[in-house]
């Protein structure tokens, strides 16, 4: 069964002592001792362990998003996340811990929340509820929530949603970061390039200007230069056509922020599974989940090929769906009927796996609840990995 990627828990957070802005201070501590210190800082250690559970969740949930999504590094901050509640949590330097908040940090500091089917840990906001609120956890409804005997998960989809999932058992690593370490240029070749393209491809969604990168294939060619030329003109870089530090990092904050991975309501980074097998030829008039698993295919491939046009996955075929279909055997050789037979079948399948077996990472096509049956996949792949890792032992995550 191909892995999911499971985001690390760092072994240290550097905390700046202030707004980001700021002149404070940068303060780096184990992760643990930060967790407990946020939470001796924003909830009471007299609550019911329900409660300080669920707070505490929600705590190292939105802590580890600031750091998978490398939220201020990526803007050129050489720390995690701040002490400012306008930004993140309350750390107070030096303060006391209780230590029943300590022993339940202990046990669950490599314990988070995310979205059922996505990757990255919910960015899981919260606010007291009673001089302030939020679209987010009420750490003083939480309490009344325990008191009314909801455990830490009911109190955590009360506020959340019911689509939350527990991962436990993180690994813990040290800090790493997304940068190859060396810039990459025309002819660089790797894993690297792979992410690289296919950040650029997901900005250009959302900035036209910027030539989408055909095939994605973790070679750095003339394409790709073109690409990077015209993304550093519109953001304002050194139009050289290589990849940076500065280049790389304005595309892992523009990635992040059009996929809104550091947001409570994300698009999310989603890792899916499913059954791809021929059954029947399909043409305009069909419905059902055959047709439905059709569309989902070619909207990852129109990601990725501007000459085939994505098509909505509703299950029905319709005339988008023929244009769609027609456009895929123009590219593909094929004779252009808009009729699914089992040669066609076949070939589209070919392009959708070769695409999710390189990049699946970052297939996020369509909204979970358009996606086919799916089947989400937990097993942990042995080593910690971060924001654009990629699986290289085959299959598709």
């Amino acid at each position: 069964m191909p892995p999911t990627v499971i985001p690390y828990v760092p072994q240290t957070i550097t905390v700046h002592m202030g707004p980001p802005d700021s002149a404070a201070e940068n303060v780096t501590v184990s992760f643990p001792d930060y967790v407990k210190n946020v939470a001796s800082s924003e909830i009471y250690p007299t609550w019911a362990p329900a409660a300080i559970r669920a707070n505490i969740l929600a705590i190292i949930s939105f802590a580890l998003n600031r750091v998978y999504t490398e939220f201020y590094p990526s803007r050129g901050y050489p720390f995690q996340i701040t002490a400012s509640t306008a930004y993140d949590q309350k750390f107070i330097q030096g303060r006391n811990i209780f230590e029943n908040i300590s022993q339940v940090v202990d046990e669950i500091f490599n314990s988070y929340i995310r979205r059922t089917g996505f990757v990255e840990p919910l960015s899981a906001k919260f606010c007291n509820g009673t001089t302030t609120t939020c679209d987010g956890l009420s750490q003083w409804g939480s309490q009344a929530l325990a008191e009314e005997g909801y455990d830490s998960m009911e109190i955590l989809r009360r506020y959340y949603g019911d689509n939350i999932e527990l991962v436990t058992g993180a690994p813990v690593t040290g800090i790493q970061t997304s940068y190859p370490g060396a810039p990459l240029r025309r002819g660089s070749q790797g894993p690297s390039v792979l992410q690289m393209q296919v950040m650029l491809n997901r900005i250009a969604q959302n900035y036209p200007a910027i030539p989408r990168i055909q095939p994605v294939d973790g070679v750095f060619g003339p394409d790709t230069e073109q690409s990077v030329i015209r993304f550093q003109e519109i953001f304002g870089l050194t139009p050289d056509g290589v990849v940076g530090s500065a280049t790389w990092y304005k595309m892992v904050f523009l990635y992040v922020g059009v996929l809104s991975l550091a947001e409570l309501v994300s698009q999310g980074q989603t890792f899916y599974r499913n059954e791809f097998r021929y059954a029947d030829s399909l043409r305009e008039g069909d419905s059902g989940e055959g047709v439905k698993v059709l569309q989902y295919m070619l909207s990852v491939i129109a990601e990725f090929y501007s000459s085939v046009p994505a098509t909505a996955v509703d299950g029905l075929y319709g005339p988008a769906t023929v244009r769609s279909v027609r456009a895929f055997q123009q590219m593909a050789g094929l004779p252009q009927d808009g009729v699914v037979n089992e040669r066609t079948w076949n070939a589209i399948y070919r392009v959708y796996a070769g695409i999710t077996d390189t990049v699946s990472a970052y297939t996020n096509v369509i909204p979970e609840a358009d996606r086919p049956q799916v089947s989400h996949i937990t097993q942990y792949p042995g080593a910690p990995l971060m924001l654009g890792a990629e699986d290289t032992r085959g299959g598709a995550n």
